[in-house]
């Protein structure tokens, strides 16, 4: 006998669907699996075998082959237990139902029958909706990611058994609603706040201009001197994450298995700080089964590389390419997967190996060449596209003893979310460019039109400096998003010498 149940698989961040073809026949018992499986999948039938005779219905004691189609791609996670067993059932007549052709199924089986939760059930969910299914079948566990998705019946079983009753009408499972909208504006909290920050308010500046153009930062002083706090606070004043932005994001964290059991989306943009002994794969994805890394991780976000010369040197020009187009490539012989990669990024480092070259308190210890060699291991193409290069001074005692606060996240969030939809009307007609950090060659000509005292200026400095073509037009770009925090349409003077200090470093 043929059965065929419809399920899911993940590929690159975006659901795929497959149907599962059991088929028995006459022979010696044996249970193969093709369709590309991998050793998880092979694994399925022992699990499988398992939870059918625990569940109290008879195994099949013949040939059994069961066929993930399309074929030409690799299957991969416990995913198709569930799938397979209801298969199997459906084969042998113990399983009678017409719901399997309209529900998609997932779901890792033990060996008792129950069900355990997956990964990448939302990119699945959203592909069967997209798909015209009925509903989705997940376990218990899933069911709140599943149910973020509108216009699909989200069926959510806790044993092999439960499933089977649904499938055969003798048990009624009413499909799980969740208020998505609701359950994000709660979620919407921060740990951190910018009034815990004691001096810096020309750093704060620059994060402010960051945070309202989405451009990259490097920030760069001695130890102590609060980059790694001023970074982690870069989130707090991001405008909020629309709902498709968290539902792309989240796709993310589904397929890595990050989501947290209570809250099916993320709700605020992420901050990622891989530590400096990260691999290549593991900073922008990769593997055998290509996954995504750090930098997807951050989509949407903060990533922040602190100790930035610790990093290996390969591992940091892969991210050359994610930075100029925010997607990750990721070829292999026979698969090219793209994995979405729009991030600010914000990176920390110490001016010499010893940290205090430059500082006014304590002396440097290190000799000019290895100050030239610690610095010499981030590359120069690197630093042309980060921005705003910032030196982050120590805070003066009187300073860090005093009571008054600084302004609080909220009202630097304000003025971003008010320079911001400046920036989404200006875009609006874009489908790429969101804000001023993503503006390309003509956007720039379009948008940053200078006067001649400007562009005198501008000359000089890139002369004097000597900027590449890169690092000129990144001057534009922090210059329109200065102009448009002041509420100015035409860029002046005194936007284009702000924006020219941010890269005096470069």
């Amino acid at each position: 006998m043929l059965a065929k149940v419809q399920s899911g698989a993940v590929v690159g961040v975006d659901g795929l669907a497959v149907e599962v073809e059991v088929d028995i026949a006459l022979g010696l018992p044996f249970f193969t699996t093709v369709g590309l499986p991998d050793g998880s999948v092979r694994e399925s039938k022992d699990r499988v075998k398992a939870a059918i005779r625990n569940c109290g219905y008879e195994f099949p004691n013949r040939r059994i082959t069961v066929n993930l189609a399309p074929a030409d791609i690799k299957k991969a996670g416990a995913g198709f237990d569930l799938p397979m067993a209801l298969g199997i059932l459906a084969a042998t007549e113990t399983l009678q139902s017409t719901k399997l052709d309209h529900y998609w199924v997932l779901g890792e089986l033990s060996l008792d029958g129950g069900l355990r939760p997956v990964r990448g059930v939302l990119p699945i969910t959203l592909a069967a909706r997209d798909l015209g299914m009925k509903g989705i079948i997940v376990p218990d566990a899933n069911k709140m990611e599943a149910a973020v998705v509108d216009g699909i019946d989200v069926i959510a079983v806790d044993s092999l058994h439960q499933a089977v009753e649904f499938l055969a009408d003798k048990r009624e499972c009413a499909p799980f609603h969740l208020d998505p909208a609701t359950s994000f504006a709660q979620a919407r909290s921060h740990e951190v706040d910018f009034d815990e920050v004691k001096g810096q308010e020309n750093v704060k500046r620059a994060l402010e201009i960051a945070a309202s153009g989405g451009h990259n930062i490097l920030l760069k002083g001695p130890p102590g001197s609060g980059k790694t706090m001023l970074a982690r606070r870069l989130p707090t004043i991001l405008p909020d994450l629309s709902f498709a932005e968290a539902l792309e994001t989240s796709k993310i964290y589904s397929i890595i298995g990050l989501l947290p059991a209570d809250m099916p989306l993320i709700a605020t943009r992420p901050f990622r700080s891989p530590h400096h002994t990260i691999s290549d794969a593991g900073l922008i994805g990769g593997g055998q089964i290509p996954r995504p890394g750090e930098v997807s991780l951050a989509h949407n976000g903060v990533l922040f590389l602190d100790e930035l010369p610790e990093f290996k040197k390969h591992v940091l020009e892969v991210l050359r390419q994610p930075l100029e187009d925010g997607t990750v490539t990721i070829a292999r012989a026979n698969l090219s997967l793209k994995f979405p990669a729009r991030v600010v990024l914000v990176v920390a480092m110490n001016p010499c190996p010893c940290g205090f070259y430059g500082d006014k308190r304590k002396e440097c210890i290190c000799n000019p060449m290895q100050i030239h060699n610690y610095t010499s291991r981030v590359s120069g193409p690197l630093l042309d596209r980060i921005d705003l290069h910032l030196e982050v001074a120590a805070v003066p005692f009187k300073e860090m003893s005093a009571e008054r606060q600084g302004e609080s996240s909220a009202v630097i969030k304000a003025r971003v979310d008010q320079t911001r939809a400046v920036q989404k009307t200006r875009y609006a007609h874009h489908l790429k460019v969101f804000c001023n950090g993503q503006m390309g060659p003509k956007d720039i000509r379009k948008y940053c039109a200078l006067d001649t005292s400007s562009s005198r200026l501008l000359e000089k400095s890139v002369e004097q400096l000597g900027l590449s073509a890169r690092g000129y037009h990144r001057i534009l770009k922090i210059a329109r998003t200065v102009a448009d925090m002041d509420g100015s349409e035409a860029l002046q003077l005194s936007h284009v010498a702000e924006a020219i200090q941010y890269r005096r470093m470069a």
